[in-house]
């Protein structure tokens, strides 16, 4: 039978089968598995996300082995995990105030390994509407797809599930910003699978995600909930060509006074000029100075 892999603890992988022709009603569900010590000698480690053909071993105790491993439309570094349609990035719009390097990373992070992101700006009930244009303004020049809930209301929920329909997705963000309360509205009936945390006093929710686990919504769609984050690595990418990991400097690209412009410090530079001018956010243009000097600097050494 053909399932996915939702979760892996020492050495056991939790195989999600649905429904089809090929597997009755009888057969769906969770099996406990092992993986064959064929893949020990390919290198190959299953991953959460992986499609794999599974034997079953015990019907009645769900218990199986996983036998192959399906081609992958791609693998994650972080978090480890494969066939990712898109990544969905939770950050509140206030409290706590949006981190903007650690967003801005994220989306670097993601478009690097050819994933797409959407952000869901939540507690949109505590902002007012120009604030929400202006945010949407700024991520939907680069590329990503921008949506404004609060789960305190309730407002945005419905689509957030249209864009979850039919994908498997990274849900990602740190604590606090409402991630285990939208997770707990996508999943209704896993009343366990996040014990939402009360906000402290100094304003930080409690970390509750563990570990990476993929949770199946409706048919054909997952989410793999990945833990709160509070910094990211950058990959490693040449600060030279780090520009190109910023979709809004595309239209300038070619038009500053150098060939091969880092939008740094050269005279004349189309995408400076485009940051005064507030076409590129401002914002957007610190976060890529911060990570280009960084690189810089770990270059260095």
């Amino acid at each position: 039978m053909q399932g996915k892999i939702i979760k892996g603890i020492a050495g056991f992988y939790y195989v999600h089968v649905q429904e089809t022709e090929h597997a009755g009603a009888g057969a769906c569900g969770i099996y406990e598995c092992k993986a064959k010590g064929i893949f020990r000698n390919r290198k190959v480690k299953p991953l959460v996300g992986d499609n794999v053909l599974i034997d079953v071993i015990d019907k009645a105790e769900y218990k199986g082995n996983i036998v192959d491993i399906l081609p992958r439309k791609n693998e994650l570094i972080r978090p480890a995990s494969a066939n990712i349609d898109q990544a969905m990035v939770v950050f509140a719009i206030t409290q706590p105030e949006i981190n903007y390097n650690l967003l801005d990373r994220f989306i670097l992070m993601m478009d690097y390994q050819n994933v797409p992101t959407v952000i869901c700006f939540n507690k949109i009930d505590l902002v007012q509407d120009d604030e929400i244009n202006k945010l949407r303004d700024i991520y939907e020049k680069c590329g990503c797809k921008a949506l404004f809930i609060s789960t305190y209301n309730q407002s945005g929920i419905s689509e957030v599930m249209d864009t979850l329909s039919s994908k498997t997705t990274v849900l990602a963000g740190p604590s606090g910003v409402g991630k285990s309360s939208l997770t707990n509205l996508i999943l209704p009936e896993e009343k366990d699978v996040m014990e939402t945390g009360g906000i402290s006093r100094i304003g930080r929710g409690r970390h509750t995600t563990r570990h990476s686990e993929i949770f199946y919504v409706s048919e054909e769609t997952y989410i793999c909930d990945t833990p709160g984050f509070t910094s990211l690595m950058i990959p490693e990418i040449e600060k030279e060509n780090l520009r190109f990991y910023f979709s809004e400097f595309e239209p300038f690209e070619g038009t500053c006074r150098f060939h091969g412009c880092v939008h740094m410090n050269e005279p004349n530079c189309a995408v400076k000029a485009a940051v005064e001018q507030g076409i590129i956010s401002s914002r957007r243009y610190q976060s890529y100075t911060e990570i280009y000097n960084e690189r810089k600097e770990q270059k260095k050494y």
